[in-house]
């Protein structure tokens, strides 16, 4: 399939770029932690890449513990591999939030999924993420417009 952005999307002035806003921690899951869904309470047809928008609303407790548990397998390699390189990976501190925080491909809209990280109803299966330097853009959840200009220069 090929990619819905084309090669240089911040090149057309104009040009607005699908989004989706998920609310963290749930976003960084899909980004760094091997998160293959994205549940929701309807499906959608769209395939394809999409931005990853990080909503603003803080993160409460409960959803940040799913996710260290969901997650943690990840969370202790992307330490290790932080720790050999000098680098530090922070769960749940990397968290922003309010902003473009890179891209991932949606593949499929299912309403089953083996995968303990699916609550359904509906799941829409992702892969293929890129984390981006964080980006601010005021969004709200679900799909939204992006225009190309405020993620000039940014390779997804």
């Amino acid at each position: 399939m090929p990619d819905l952005f084309g090669p240089t999307p911040a090149e057309q002035p104009g040009r607005m770029l699908k989004a989706l806003s998920v609310r963290q921690p749930w976003a960084c899951g899909l980004l760094y932690l091997g998160k293959p869904v994205e549940n929701r309470t309807w499906r959608t047809e769209f395939r394809g890449r999409v931005l990853l928008h990080a909503a603003k609303a803080e993160p409460d407790e409960i959803e940040i513990e799913s996710v260290r548990q969901l997650g943690a397998a990840a969370i202790a390699r992307l330490r290790e591999e932080c720790a050999e390189t000098g680098d530090h990976f922070d769960f749940p501190q990397l968290l922003d939030r309010g902003g473009i925080i890179g891209s991932i491909e949606i593949f499929d809209c299912v309403t089953h999924c083996p995968s303990p990280w699916f609550v359904g109803p509906y799941g829409f299966l992702c892969r293929d993420p890129r984390p981006l330097p964080f980006t601010p853009f005021r969004g709200q959840l679900g799909f939204l417009d992006v225009p190309a200009e405020a993620v000039k220069g940014l390779d997804f």
